[in-house]
């Protein structure tokens, strides 16, 4: 293979390596601030005016309000909640993003719950920040992620 066409190759997954990174950064920063204890840095995820909402066993869609997640992470102490995800899909288009993560919850080190999270971010000011949550939990069938 010619050396040119393999290095024009390594760059472009190398940039979207990168823009991946970018896109999934306020997730990572968002289960860091859960495990951490730290609502600011929870908070700084999100876009003003994000929504969250879980899918019940009865494919009811319940809402709640960011603030009150917010809160609710500075009741508890660092390590006690560990959301672990996978990154399963990332798709891209200008300002818009999506991502699709299963994860395991873990409170104060025992498997809480299990679920999927699907995620929509957009970029404002030049930064990546989450617009929407849904996502689904479950107690049964659960794997621990490590």
């Amino acid at each position: 293979m010619n050396k040119m066409v393999v290095f024009l190759f390594l760059i472009s997954i190398s940039g979207f390596g990168q823009k991946n990174q970018d896109i999934e950064k306020p997730i990572h920063n968002l289960f860091l601030g859960m495990k951490n204890a730290d609502p600011e840095l929870v908070k700084s995820v999100f876009a003003e005016n994000a929504v969250l909402q879980t899918i019940t066993k009865d494919g009811t869609v319940k809402s709640d309000s960011i603030q009150d997640f917010v809160d609710s992470v500075s009741k508890f102490t660092k390590g006690d909640l560990d959301e672990r995800i996978i990154v399963e899909a990332v798709h891209s288009d200008g300002n818009l993003a999506s991502i699709f993560t299963p994860y395991s919850f873990y409170l104060k080190g025992k498997l809480s719950h299990c679920g999927a999270n699907s995620f929509q971010l957009v970029k404002q000011n030049n930064e990546w920040k989450i617009q929407y949550i849904i996502d689904t939990r479950r107690k049964e069938g659960c794997k621990e992620i490590k």
